[in-house]
């Protein structure tokens, strides 16, 4: 242990931030409830919070919170009418001994190799609405709040709040076991698993709140269940596309903030910067997923591949970027992809034909809470001498953020017009 002291706290903020979920999926999967789960880990890390700081923190802060959790929710079954019955369904040991997780191996190709990626996949039962599933597993298992998860489908946080209540109320009623599915009930559930995990990427790209901009420990969890899923679906051109967009963008990852911790935009980057390791091993998937045929996720890996393939802004092939949008849009259609074309086509076009394309969208309820949207119409307007417009466009982006960094940024581009 170590001495008791202001590293409790910090440990413990350690563990809210990238533990959390890897906590509730143990539990949730050995006790088969979430709201089991749920309140015990929220026991365990209340008795942290009284213990750690008298104590002294664990040697292994994670398997302390696992003990005590599973502890707390055996006292929870024990005050339960139907004790008896859910002892011997789950099979939970008498004694109170120290839980010690047991190790798995992979016997099986089909087998999900991973906790928390197994919980996915279980959240994903079809009785559950695709809204539900996806919102259910970034809040629970992904470990984003209720407005990290409203900025990710730019709904109000009220609408996300009700899907929450709604999707555990229908696990609570229909008794949907949290299990791993068969190899048959795999495909089915991939596309939400493969939209939480890309959703978990995007919010640690471009973090919703907080100081910094990018948050390095979402994306590499993201990449690492990507990696997880491509392996466990060979062949599967979504998932091949998935992990292959991420790597092309988490390869810009070292060129995105400026020594200050502040954004800087994909024209004003320095590419040698970016990590090619990554890069190269993107750009082989992104041809594999392509062969496969288009899907948003292949599709969308190509774009990114275009940028990566690219020396800089300029000499960026953007009318193939317009044509593999309007593709997207065909697949997937959606606001943030509408605007992603508007600002191609302003680049293959010019500002002024941008601008127009940006402005089509105005009207859009999506767009107007979204604060990228603004900075792409404050840009443009730049582009064409507009300072005055330019000004009031990067006031309300600044208005719409609740990120430092990005605020910071935002501001002085406010000021600089």
């Amino acid at each position: 242990m170590t001495a008791p002291g202001p590293a409790a706290s910090d440990v413990l903020a350690a563990l809210r931030r990238e533990e959390h979920s890897r906590l509730l999926a143990t539990l949730a999967s050995r006790f088969g409830d979430l709201d089991l789960a749920e309140d015990a880990a929220q026991d365990a890390l209340e008795a942290a919070i009284e213990t750690w700081p008298r104590t002294g923190v664990p040697d292994s802060p994670l398997a302390w919170l696992t003990t005590t959790a599973t502890r707390k929710a055996i006292d929870r079954l024990r005050r339960e009418k139907a004790l008896t019955e859910r002892l011997a369904r789950l099979r939970v040991e008498e004694d109170r001994r120290t839980f010690a997780p047991p190790v798995r191996a992979v016997v099986h190709p089909d087998e999900i190799p991973d906790d928390r990626l197994e919980l996915f996949f279980a959240c994903c039962h079809p009785t559950l609405k695709t809204d539900e599933q996806v919102a259910l597993m970034l809040r629970y298992l992904g470990g984003l709040t209720t407005i990290e998860i409203a900025h990710a489908f730019l709904l109000p946080v009220t609408t996300v709040q009700q899907r929450l209540v709604r999707a555990k109320k229908r696990l609570r009623v229909t008794r949907i076991p949290i299990r791993t599915p068969g190899p048959d009930d795999l495909p089915a559930r991939l596309p939400a698993v493969l939209a939480v995990i890309y959703l978990i990427f995007t919010e640690g790209y471009a973090a919703t709140t907080g100081d910094g901009h990018l948050r390095g420990d979402l994306t590499t969890e993201a990449i690492r269940l990507a990696r997880i899923v491509y392996r466990l679906v060979p062949g599967q051109p979504e998932a091949t596309g998935l992990l292959a967009l991420l790597l092309l963008t988490e390869a810009r990852a070292p060129a995105r903030v400026d020594d200050e911790g502040l954004p800087v935009p994909l024209r004003e980057q320095d590419r040698d910067r970016w990590d090619r390791l990554l890069s190269d091993e993107g750009l082989g998937l992104a041809v594999e997923a392509a062969a496969g045929g288009p899907g948003p996720y292949s599709v969308q890996a190509s774009i990114a591949a275009v940028h990566a393939e690219s020396r800089d802004v300029e000499s960026t092939d953007w009318a193939q970027i317009v044509v593999l949008y309007d593709l997207l849009l065909a697949l997937a259609p959606g606001p943030v992809v509408r605007m992603a074309r508007a600002v191609a086509v302003g680049r293959r076009d010019g500002p002024q034909t941008g601008l127009q394309q940006l402005d089509a969208l105005a009207g859009e309820a999506e767009l107007e809470r979204h604060h990228p949207f603004h900075a792409a119409r404050a840009t443009t307007l730049e582009e064409l001498g507009r300072g005055d417009e330019a000004r009031r466009a990067w006031a309300r982006a600044h208005q719409l953020t609740e990120n430092a960094s990005e605020r910071e940024y935002l501001v002085r581009r406010w000021w600089n017009a």
